[in-house]
């Protein structure tokens, strides 16, 4: 996966002439940051050199996270399409660019960020680029969500990692109070992301909403540590991101773990593939996490006929009723 042209080309107009050192120094502190998932009240991307970084080194895979989540939305959601957006803790507006480019029908958009330099580089992106009347609204996510208009899709990408856990459940309350449908959240597909998304499951399903994707059910999580749910898009790195992380290799895989909930009740899901198939001679292994609230690994052989042929196209992330991308 990649960003839509008009993005990457942005982005290379803001990057191209930032010395190489500057960038991978920046990339370091960055990528140290978000590692550690330190919460010292400090913004990750305060200084415009650290947003420049962000561009290089992360948005292509955020945007590629943000991006298959959305599409899993919409494909359960198929009749899905928001004239409204909120996203918190935007950032320079990933998520925007994602959700403008599946649903070109956006009319308005709301984007609260703490950081000025964030928010600045965000615009300039944006400018002349995006349909959707775009509104930038300077704020932090745990403090200032009080007086934001409700929208038909409320988005929290890559935010709780940064937040104090005691804070998030004044904050995932107020994001569902804003949420007229459907309400998308996000984290890095570690241990640690998954366990943040099975706490706004569960207060999300307490406070009456349906749980759209990944989940094919409402039931508690059926998978057990050591083992997590998580997800896969491979990005392709370009140049200046292979530079500035000193990387080989042409792609990365972003790992990613996200629910959406919505306000519509959503009847039966097909149950989904959640880890990478095994495939052999006349036989596939899929883990599946079932309608049912199970996971487990089922075998479909020859034998089986249609269902073997289905299963074998299908990839991590798919439902059983796909057939493949």
């Amino acid at each position: 996966m990649e960003l839509p042209a008009p993005l990457r080309q942005a982005v290379d107009r803001i990057l191209e002439k930032v010395p190489l050192q500057d960038l991978k120094q920046a990339a370091k502190i960055l990528s140290d940051r978000y590692r550690a998932e330190l919460r010292d009240g400090r913004l990750h991307m305060a200084q415009e050199m650290a947003v420049k970084a962000y561009l290089a080194t992360r948005m292509p895979a955020t945007y590629a996270a943000v991006r298959a989540s959305l599409d899993t939305l919409g494909e359960a959601r198929p009749d899905f399409t928001p004239k409204t957006l909120l996203d918190v803790g935007a950032g320079p507006g990933t998520v925007l660019w994602a959700t403008s480019d599946l649903w070109p029908e956006l009319e308005r958009a709301t984007l609260l960020e703490a950081s000025a330099a964030v928010r600045k580089i965000g615009e300039t992106l944006a400018a002349d680029a995006i349909a959707a009347r775009t509104i930038w609204r300077a704020g932090d996510v745990t403090t200032d969500l009080a007086d934001l208009q409700p929208a038909d899709l409320v988005t929290c990408a890559y935010v709780l990692d940064e937040i104090v856990p005691a804070s998030l459940p004044k904050m995932v309350d107020r994001l569902w109070q804003l949420t007229t449908d459907t309400l998308l959240v996000i984290e890095p597909g570690t241990p640690a992301g998954w366990q943040r998304i099975l706490t706004v499951r569960a207060q999300l399903i307490a406070a009456g909403a349906h749980v759209l994707a990944p989940c094919p059910h409402e039931a508690p999580c059926p998978l057990s540590p050591p083992d997590w749910c998580h997800f896969s898009r491979r990005v392709a790195r370009s140049r200046l991101h292979r530079l500035a992380k000193d990387g080989d290799v042409p792609w990365e895989d972003e790992k990613f773990i996200f629910v959406a909930a919505t306000r519509q009740p959503t009847g039966s899901h097909p149950a989904r593939v959640i880890a990478p198939p095994k495939s052999g001679s006349g036989k596939v292994s899929l883990k599946l996490c079932q309608a049912d609230g199970s996971a487990g690994e089922k075998l479909f052989t020859k034998r089986d006929g249609e269902a073997f042929k289905v299963a074998r196209r299908l990839d991590w992330g798919d439902t059983l009723d796909r057939g493949g991308r």
